[in-house]
C-alpha cells in the first residue's frame, strides 16, 4: 500500500447521506441527519466521516464502537437510568457497544465519528 491511500477528510470526495432520523425512534421532533462517509475498511467493520443533525432527540442503541469528536453545535447524552452528559465542541469520548439511551441535539452538532463494528 501506498501513502496514496490516506484519506485526508479535506482533500476526500465523500459520500453523502441526508435523512430524516426514524420517526419510530424520535422522542422530540424528527431531525435531519447528514452524514459525509469518508472511508470503509475492506472487511466493512472500519468506519470513519462526519456527521451532523438538527435539533430534536431520539433513542440510541449502539451495536459498535464509536469514537466522536464534537466539531460545534451542543447535545445531551443519557442513559437508561436517566444519567446525561453535555456535549459540546472539543469533547473527545468513545462510546462502546452495548450503551442504550437517548441523544439529544439542542444547537445543531456536527462530529467526526469513527466506528468499529465487531
Amino acid at each position: 500500500m501506498t501513502i496514496e491511500a490516506l484519506v485526508f477528510f479535506d482533500r476526500h470526495e465523500p459520500e453523502f447521506d441526508e435523512s430524516l432520523t426514524d420517526a419510530s425512534r424520535c422522542l422530540k421532533g424528527q431531525p435531519l441527519q447528514r452524514t459525509w462517509h469518508h472511508f470503509t475498511s475492506d472487511d466493512e467493520k472500519f468506519f470513519a466521516g462526519t456527521w451532523e443533525a438538527e435539533p430534536g432527540c431520539w433513542k440510541v442503541n449502539y451495536t459498535e464502537n464509536e469514537f466522536c469528536q464534537i466539531l460545534s453545535g451542543r447535545s445531551v447524552l443519557r442513559d437508561e437510568a436517566g444519567n446525561e452528559l453535555a456535549l459540546k465542541a472539543g469533547d473527545n469520548f468513545v462510546i462502546p457497544a452495548g450503551f442504550s439511551g437517548q441523544w439529544e441535539v439542542l444547537e445543531t452538532t456536527r462530529k467526526i465519528y469513527v466506528i468499529y463494528q465487531p
